[in-house]
């Protein structure tokens, strides 16, 4: 086999619950993740070298050196085959950029997927867990799909029953938001006002909304504890949150770090109409319709 193309989905979270900072820097997470239908395509063809090269929605903001995600991924995946490979990877955007969705992350996944066939490995699905919990915090779900609890640093998981399909409409915003940027506005915030941080859990009525496949529901429970922090940072975020209200959205939040705004529609009809009113109402610069769940990493 000379190449190998994978499909993989982007991520919002349903709930992003962030507990106390730990002495490694990072945080406790209860994260609700959910695989909407948003995909970006890897295509990972035989070379004596390493490389990767980035097409599509805002490819110029995307690393091609070994600051790719994508590129670690396959390089952690030979260092665990410990054998000597080469691969170029050529990655086709539609996730948005720095936007909150784990574009990078279900990248990395679908690098991981599509070198293991290239190569002819034949790992389990559990050895790739494993070294997607060591590339980052969002990579074990993005190579997971579906609906899931994350715990930890969010690279616990557990996946979760759901009743029904959900539909959404996503605000994409210009530019992107760090990711540590936002969590440091989320610390410097909470010592501020003096917050007290609880031990992070996930939310049963939410769980109880999934499995019924209730929107109504589940929007009302959406909840993100970095929402604040992305909003600070990027004040127009509120704007675009009040018009997804404004219009009939049953949930809004941002998607994890931000800048990208989730809004839960009723129906597939009802996400229709709610972003052609977004459109109108010129809070976004671009806006998208998905829905989820959606599985993981797919060969195509």
């Amino acid at each position: 086999m000379n190449s190998v193309t994978v499909r993989v989905p982007a991520k919002v979270n349903l709930q992003l619950a962030v507990g106390p900072l730990r002495d490694d820097g990072y945080h406790d997470l209860v994260n609700v993740f959910h695989a909407v239908s948003i995909f970006d395509e890897v295509t990972a063809t035989a070379e004596t070298g390493m490389s990767v090269r980035v097409e599509g929605e805002s490819a110029d903001q995307v690393p091609e050196d070994a600051g790719n995600l994508a590129i670690q991924a396959a390089l952690a995946l030979a260092r665990h085959a410990g054998r000597s490979y080469g691969v170029s990877l050529v990655i086709r955007k539609a996730i948005p950029v720095a936007g909150g969705m784990a574009g990078g992350s279900a990248d990395a996944a679908a690098a991981l997927v599509a070198c293991n066939e290239l190569w002819g490995l034949g790992l389990p699905v559990e050895d790739l867990m494993e070294i997607a919990a060591d590339l980052g915090s969002d990579v074990p779900f993005a190579l997971l799909g579906g609906t899931a609890v994350g715990t930890g640093r969010g690279e616990r998981l557990t996946p979760l029953e759901v009743g029904g399909r959900f539909h959404w409409v996503f605000a994409l915003a210009d530019g992107g938001l760090s990711t540590a940027r936002v969590y440091a506005e989320c610390d410097r915030m909470r010592e501020a006002t003096g917050e007290e941080i609880v031990w992070p859990r996930a939310a049963d009525p939410l769980l109880a909304a999934l499995r019924r496949g209730d929107a109504k529901a589940l929007g009302s429970e959406l909840a993100n504890d970095l929402q604040p922090a992305a909003v600070m940072l990027r004040r127009s975020l509120a704007r675009t949150l009040e018009a997804g209200r404004e219009q009939g959205a049953v949930g809004t939040l941002v998607s994890g770090s931000g800048p990208t705004c989730a809004f839960l529609a009723e129906s597939e009809t009802h996400a229709d109409e709610l972003a052609l009113s977004l459109k109108a109402a010129g809070v976004a610069r671009d806006v998208i319709t998905a829905y989820g769940p959606v599985p993981g990493p797919t060969v195509v």
